[in-house]
């Protein structure tokens, strides 16, 4: 259950940061607009919303991937507004003399070009959203890694505590080294 916790509020914020840090990069006045406010909420620690996540989500399910969710949506916001802002002037001005429109320099160009550290910036915040999951499962868990290791430390079970430790470090780095793979498959040409 822990693995889908992860993976549900790390696909979420993708769903939802990709989009947005990509038009933050591409276009100026959307930066100049939600960068103070991307830039002040990415300060903001996932466990100080989840007296807000409990009132609006209730406690169950949901709550747990919005906590991964926030944890992780606006670091992938930023890094991708940061990753796509550094296209190559030289390939976008390329583009505009052959009489490409903004949107068509934006899914023929931007996009391309940026497609293996969009993937590689994905790859890093979801090991940080590993990292978010104990924090998740602390309230209202009846299951979980998360829910075990703070049900072992009441019990004083350090035996436990230490497994579910290096049980999440194993997944993480699990999960890290297939979405590696993935990446060169997809992004062969980004390994120079």
């Amino acid at each position: 259950i822990t693995i889908w916790r992860v993976f549900g509020g790390f696909v979420l914020a993708s769903i939802v940061a990709v989009p947005i840090g990509i038009a933050m990069g591409a276009w100026k006045p959307v930066e100049a607009f939600l960068e103070p406010f991307v830039s002040f909420a990415r300060y903001l620690p996932a466990s100080a919303f989840i007296p807000l996540l409990i009132l609006w989500a209730g406690i169950g399910e949901l709550e747990k991937l919005l906590v991964i969710f926030v944890g992780s949506v606006f670091q992938i916001i930023l890094i991708v507004a940061v990753k796509v802002g550094a296209t190559r002037r030289d390939l976008v001005e390329a583009a505009y003399t052959l009489g490409a429109t903004d949107n068509g320099i934006v899914k023929r160009v931007i996009m391309p070009a940026n497609a293996p550290e969009i993937a590689e910036t994905l790859r890093l915040v979801l090991g940080w959203a590993w990292t978010y999951v104990i924090v998740a499962e602390l309230i209202g868990s009846s299951s979980g890694i998360g829910y075990m290791i703070i049900n072992s430390q009441s019990r004083l079970a350090t035996g436990q505590i230490i497994f579910g430790i290096i049980v999440i470090g194993l997944i993480g780095l699990l999960s890290d080294f297939a979405f590696k793979a993935l990446n060169r498959w997809l992004y062969p040409w980004s390994l120079a």
